[in-house]
């Protein structure tokens, strides 16, 4: 859902420059997890790009018909005598989006692949309703 409203400057300055650059409505969300879907007979073929992320750090759910796929890194800070002082530091990094996939998917025909950055999910089709003719008997 695509949102008109800004963020509120958190009081840094540098927020000022940062946003004056970005086009008027842009939506950040649509930079992460880009995907690509392919069709087959059988299924469906997503490729989501995932760069930076472990595969223990990304979660793939079902429920309600929707898959989603979320991921979340947190670093973890470290004190010690060559650790730095931080001003401002944003590497809490979260993402999560969701793609409807029918209400007769199951959970174990779901099949996850994460290589390379690219998290690779195989989704099988849903079996079309068939449509019993009846015939009417002439008199």
């Amino acid at each position: 859902m695509k949102t008109y409203l800004q963020k509120r400057n958190s009081g840094d300055v540098f927020d000022v420059f940062e946003d004056f650059f970005k086009p008027m409505f842009y939506d950040e969300q649509l930079d992460s997890m880009r995907t690509d879907i392919k069709e087959t007979d059988k299924d469906y073929q997503l490729s989501i790009e995932m760069p930076g992320f472990k595969k223990d750090e990304i979660k793939v759910s079902l429920e309600n018909g929707y898959l989603t796929v979320s991921a979340e890194k947190n670093e973890k800070e470290e004190e010690g005598k060559d650790t730095p002082k931080y001003l401002r530091r944003e590497c809490r990094v979260s993402c999560q989006r969701s793609y409807y996939v029918g209400d007769k998917v199951e959970e174990e025909n779901v099949k996850a692949k994460y290589e390379n950055g690219m998290l690779q999910l195989t989704v099988p089709k849903e079996e079309p309703k068939k449509i019993a003719s009846k015939s009417i008997a002439i008199e």
